[in-house]
């Protein structure tokens, strides 16, 4: 069993079903869309960074 097992051709199946599953998790979990409370609340937390960030550059202009 032990030979079977240590043998070349199952261990190269072995690495490559391995390599090939987590290009596969790797695919699968980038394209996973945000929940819509939760781009709603991103939009936000982005409008408000932005506001931020225009509030800032008058007050440079101004000085």
């Amino acid at each position: 069993m032990v030979e079977w097992l240590l043998n070349p051709w199952v261990i190269s199946i072995i690495v490559v079903s391995v390599v090939v599953s987590n290009i596969a998790a790797l695919k699968y979990t980038a394209n996973m869309k945000f929940g819509y409370r939760d781009k709603i609340k991103y939009l936000h937390e982005k409008q408000k960074r932005e506001e931020a960030q225009k509030d800032e550059e008058k007050k440079d202009e101004q000085s």
